[in-house]
């Protein structure tokens, strides 16, 4: 029997889409993804299927849209009865790892209502094991931070933020007070490193890398809180006012509305936190460029499939907001490049989806992807062929309840959602509990008016196909088996 084959699953956090050298962006330099890339295939329309980090990585994960695996928010539990794909690894006889988070509530039934797992929504996926365990809270990173003399702070949700005492002038953010050999991106990267050494004998490994960089707080290391000159960045794209950009639809209205998004509308302390943001994704771009070199170094990297991508996207300022959340591509639409042995190098401008990730893993493995997955392996592409059949459309969902807006637009948990069909001409944006919007992405790319009452038969079109895409993609566990008295069990392939 020949070596095992290595799977590496990388994500980032709150990652744009456009933010990527090779794309085009007018500022953010990423040298080493752009040659990963190069070597690989990239695919430019790639988008998360839900927000914020739980739901999506929940269909991230399981190959299933929001509305079958139904963990629409933080701290939804993810039922026990779907699998995964660290699941299906694990009965391959591999042990998949994690470094970093996978934002799993678990399922709570069966559990005592004490239990350790139900004090935090940022659980471990079921199979995968956790060897760094690192999301808000920290303790091994922390741990190795004072044995190198540093105080930490007395949370660890603090330890991201913890700036410079001294600013080097007013239009630069203060640096994080670590030396970039010492943050968290640094940190669990080293960490990845010495495990594959430690697992380098044939039998495979399966490691997802969980980076929290670019989340917030946007405070970058020394020197790249100062790669991007705050004068040298793109502005947002929005109404001059956010009054007029709330005018769009309530739901947006209501949200703007929100501390949050009002206390950003200062144009330098946007630029500031752009800046941060932008200086933390050099940072990974760095510590990706040292990752692929030690691979190669080691001869890893001719055995190992590479998956970088996000979580989903960040608003940075447009449209007013700041986050995930809606229907604005800036949220969904995120970085995606798969590169490995066999791996035809190339740019893929079909749509394609977090939900494709489990079956593109598992058929590289030569592994059966189980029936509740949505999602379409990506292996053609990767084979440089065109599939028989693929998607016209990106399609994205977002469960709002729980939130404010629930309550102030007098709806409920069941109506507090919205589901979102993209094409290259349309996009269109249907709520449960409120009027639909429809952007005619043609005239209007950056989404500023809805073209719903002037162009009502495209709007209605729209709706159909995605109520046919809802219909296709329902629930299916135990939808290709009959059982009858002639034939007694049949199971439909």
């Amino acid at each position: 029997m020949g070596e095992k084959r290595n799977i590496l699953l990388i994500t980032a956090d709150q990652w744009r889409g456009d933010c990527l050298g090779t794309l085009g962006h007018p500022v953010v330099a990423t040298p080493q993804l752009d040659a990963l890339a190069q070597r690989g295939v990239l695919f430019s329309r790639h988008f998360a299927n839900a927000v914020p980090c739980g739901p999506s990585r929940a269909s991230l994960h399981t190959g299933l849209y929001l509305h079958n695996h139904c963990s629409g928010t933080n701290g939804t539990p993810l039922d026990r009865r779907f699998s995964n794909w660290a699941l299906e690894l694990k009965q391959a006889g591999y042990e998949p790892a994690v470094f970093g988070y996978t934002h799993t509530a678990p399922d709570p039934r069966g559990l005592d209502t004490n239990h350790p797992s139900l004090t935090t929504d940022e659980g471990v996926l079921p199979g995968i094991k956790p060897v760094i365990d690192m999301g808000t809270h920290c303790p091994d990173w922390r741990n190795w931070l004072e044995e190198r003399g540093y105080e930490v702070p007395p949370t660890d949700g603090e330890t991201y933020a913890v700036r410079q005492s001294i600013a080097e002038g007013p239009d630069v953010p203060r640096a994080l007070l670590w030396d970039r050999e010492h943050t968290d991106t640094r940190f669990l990267t080293d960490q990845v490193l010495d495990y594959v050494d430690q697992h380098n004998s044939g039998n495979g490994w399966a490691v997802h890398l969980s980076l929290r960089a670019p989340h917030p707080p946007w405070v970058a290391p020394d020197p790249y809180h100062r790669r991007y000159p705050i004068d040298t960045l793109p502005p947002p794209a929005r109404h001059p006012t956010a009054e007029m950009e709330g005018a769009l639809h309530p739901w947006l209205a209501q949200c703007l509305g929100s501390g949050r998004n009002q206390s950003h509308s200062d144009d330098r302390r946007h630029r500031l936190l752009q800046a941060g943001y932008y200086g933390l994704m050099a940072e990974v771009d760095d510590n990706m460029g040292r990752l692929l070199a030690h691979l190669d170094g080691n001869g890893e990297l001719e055995s190992t499939l590479i998956i970088f991508t996000s979580d989903h996207g960040e608003q940075m300022g447009d449209h007013w907001l700041y986050g995930k959340m809606g229907f604005f591509d800036q949220s969904f639409h995120v970085p995606m490049i798969v590169a490995g042995p066999g791996v035809a190098p190339g740019r893929i401008d079909r749509f394609t989806e977090h939900v494709d990730i489990m079956p593109t893993m598992l058929e590289w493995l030569g592994l059966r992807c189980p029936r509740q997955c949505d999602g379409q392996s990506l292996a053609p592409f990767l084979n440089g062929r065109e599939p028989a059949s693929w998607r016209d459309a990106a399609h994205f969902e977002y469960d709002f309840r729980h939130s404010q807006a629930e309550t102030s637009l007098d709806l409920n948990m069941e109506t507090a959602c919205l589901n979102v069909i993209r094409d290259h001409e349309y996009k269109y944006v249907h709520f449960a509990g409120l009027q639909p919007l429809l952007f005619d992405l043609e005239k209007d790319p950056h989404e500023l008016t809805d073209a719903s009452a002037a162009q009502p038969a495209v709007a209605a079109e729209y709706a159909g196909r995605l109520l046919s895409w809802r219909l296709e993609h329902t629930d299916k566990t135990l939808s290709h088996i009959t059982v009858t008295k002639e034939a007694g069990l049949t199971v439909r392939d």
